[in-house]
């Protein structure tokens, strides 16, 4: 879904509104602009206006809060990831082969979390023979003393939390804001808009408001639609907190 198109599409069919509705303008009887007329229009837009001021709350709460659940689940698995390697540098040389694969399990999902080429999707699926292959690689070292037996319980409980985060980025990926929410949404800003401009005197400034509201409007869609998808367009999740223990884990 091309976000910056949606929002340059609904700035074209708001402003194309404002513009129907000078042009209906001119063709009003009088009786129809007089001062009474002027206020149930108000009326009437106003309470528009109204319920589409809460359905655009409630759309950047949702994206906001589903940003950030993606942005706080990434920071746990750094968190983990990090913490992981460590219990494998202190269980010893025989967790070398299973720290190499942590290292190459976390470089393959940095590369296909966060592309180089940014133009394409983010693959949050995980790489299921990266993962057996660390995992599979750590089953075979055995412990010697008590201290190995709890490290390797410890990193046994990391390998799972690390798992389930990886899936419930994966089952999060779906949008949590619906299409007929934002068709609806939409239909109510195109009534207002030729509402508006309707009633409002046919002049220079009364357009430049209206085509300033428009954007503004568009501007706000982009927003959300941009925080709803947040391992892909213009405001994704920073890769920084995982690129960062990789370079650790390289060291």
């Amino acid at each position: 879904m091309n976000i910056i198109l949606i929002a340059a599409v609904l700035f074209v069919c708001l402003v194309g509104a404002a513009l129907l509705g000078r042009r209906v303008h001119r063709y009003l009887p009088e009786a129809h602009l007089s001062a009474d007329s002027r206020d149930a229009v108000k009326l009437a837009m106003g309470l528009v206006a109204t319920m589409t001021a809460l359905v655009l709350g409630l759309l950047v709460s949702s994206a906001k809060g589903t940003y950030d659940t993606a942005r706080s689940e990434v920071i746990q698995m750094a968190a983990k990831v990090a913490f992981l390697d460590r219990a494998l540098a202190l269980y010893g040389p025989e967790a070398a082969d299973a720290r190499g694969d942590l290292r190459a399990a976390v470089a393959d999902a940095v590369g296909r979390i966060w592309p180089t080429d940014q133009s394409g999707p983010a693959q949050l699926a995980p790489n299921q023979q990266a993962g057996d292959a660390l995992f599979l690689a750590f089953q075979r070292v055995s412990p010697h003393d008590d201290s190995q037996r709890a490290l390797k319980a410890q990193v046994a409980t990391l390998m799972v939390d690390l798992g389930e985060l990886r899936s419930l980025l994966v089952a999060q990926s779906i949008p949590s804001i619906s299409k007929p929410m934002l068709i609806i949404l939409v239909s109510w800003l195109v009534v207002i808009f030729f509402g508006f401009s309707l009633i409002a005197p046919p002049n220079a400034t009364t357009t430049l408001a209206l085509v300033a509201s428009a954007f503004s409007v568009a501007c706000a869609m982009l927003l959300i639609l941009e925080l709803d998808h947040p391992f892909g367009g213009l405001i994704r999740i920073p890769s920084e907190p995982i690129t960062n223990v990789l370079s650790h884990l390289a060291k």
